[in-house]
């Protein structure tokens, strides 16, 4: 027979409030969304379809919505349930 009591106990995988790989996954995606759009801009700033205003508005919202995903991403995960 063996005591509960000294049976090691392993530690859950840590949980989000929403469930981590679903955030993490949407985190990726919109990640990299936003550096595709943002290479895009760059390259049609450099052969002049667009203007340079127009790229650094486009790099910097992308760069907020990036940055903004994996800010909730992490968020999600620190605030998780740990008992789950």
């Amino acid at each position: 027979m063996t005591d509960e009591s000294r049976v090691p106990r392993h530690r859950a995988a840590r949980r989000g409030f929403l469930n981590p790989g679903l955030v993490r996954g949407i985190s990726f995606w919109m990640t990299s969304m936003c550096l595709l759009v943002a290479v895009a801009a760059c390259l049609l700033a450099i052969w002049k379809f667009t203007g340079t205003d127009v790229l650094w508005r486009t790099v910097a919202t992308c760069a907020v919505i990036g940055v903004g995903t994996i800010a909730f991403s992490r968020v999600n995960t620190a605030y998780g349930d740990p008992e789950r």
